[in-house]
């Protein structure tokens, strides 16, 4: 008795996503690998059609047959823009390199579209491992990349709905010692200019302010401003704090990029009264203008996702650990 072969559905190309995305295939090509030079209406537009046709990338077969396949860790960070990924997939490198392990960093640019694309993008290219700073606020889809053997971390923000380690700054203590140096040093009227608002690094952030500061009797959830993500956001929206009848008299930036716009608009009104400015994170310039920041290691934490990396790909059954890395209050002028 004969029988018909099945027929296998054919991967769908490059060539294919670019057409239906109506982009040439160079521009596809950056889309899908988080590269600049490529707008986020263009970027969507490429991701939905990979979507749709179910096109993942092959790199592994290649890889084989040139020899080249080797123990790899991949990194998805936010935003490479920010200092803060460059100083993450510096550290995580360090503790991987004297183990002759590959990292391989992608940007999401916060899309969460675009990290499941880069996810399994890593995963179809071999890597034994993700360390994530993830965009999604619920992580269960990544079990499926678990199933297949692959140890997933994630980095500065928590594992949600999955079994999974993790390791995080205690933001919101960081919150705490934010509101108590400016209470100290006599502020009422404090504004929080924050990140985006499903972040949960920025809300635990403004829940350890609110303790503090509520429980002081403070008026100041009028003066918080949200979704300032990056430096241009962050300095309009400080440009209106400063306009208003009664401007605050203290302002705290949600994360390093946002302390960038309100010391560039500060900057730009030299010759008026300024506020003054406490900021999340440390960047090197922060040293340099003497600004009081809190902060967490960020070379601790991406030496910890490296290692909870390392184990869980010694042991996949090893019960998951979440380490939480202590912030402090660095003072200055």
């Amino acid at each position: 008795m004969s029988t018909t072969p099945r027929e296998v559905p054919a991967r769908s190309t490059l060539a294919q996503v670019a057409e239906r995305a109506k982009v040439s295939l160079k521009t596809a090509s950056r889309a899908l690998g988080g590269e600049a030079y490529v707008s986020e209406e263009t970027r969507q537009r490429v991701l939905t059609a990979a979507t749709d046709l179910g096109y993942q990338r092959n790199s592994a077969a290649s890889l084989l047959a040139s020899g080249r396949l080797a123990i790899s860790i991949g990194l998805i960070t936010g935003d490479f823009a920010n200092p803060f990924y460059s100083a993450l997939a510096a550290a995580i490198e360090d503790e991987v390199r004297p183990r002759t392990i590959h990292l391989s960093v992608a940007n999401s640019r916060e899309s969460a579209e675009q990290e499941r694309f880069l996810a399994q993008d890593l995963a179809d290219r071999q890597a034994q491992a993700l360390i994530v700073v993830s965009a999604l606020q619920d992580h269960a889809a990544y079990s499926r990349l678990q199933s297949r053997g692959i140890a997933v971390v994630f980095a500065d923000r928590a594992a949600v709905n999955i079994n999974a380690d993790s390791v995080v700054f205690d933001n919101r203590e960081g919150g705490r010692l934010a509101a108590r140096h400016l209470l100290d040093a006599g502020h009422s009227r404090i504004a929080l200019i924050g990140d985006y608002e499903w972040l949960p690094t920025y809300r635990e952030r403004k829940a350890g302010m609110a303790e503090v500061l509520d429980a002081a009797g403070v008026q100041w959830r009028d003066l918080i401003r949200n979704d300032a993500h990056e430096a241009l956001e962050a300095r309009k929206l400080l440009s209106e704090l400063l306009e208003l009848e009664d401007p605050p008299t203290a302002v705290v930036a949600g994360n390093n990029r946002s302390l960038l716009g309100l010391t560039q608009e500060l900057a730009a009104r030299k010759n008026q009264q300024a506020p003054a400015v406490l900021g999340f994170d440390d960047p090197e310039w922060a040293q340099v203008l003497g600004i009081t920041v809190v902060s967490g290691d960020v070379t601790e934490m991406g030496r910890a996702a490296a290692r909870l990396a390392l184990l869980r790909m010694n042991d996949r059954s090893r019960p998951s650990e979440k380490v939480v890395i202590p912030m402090r209050l660095i003072k200055r002028d």
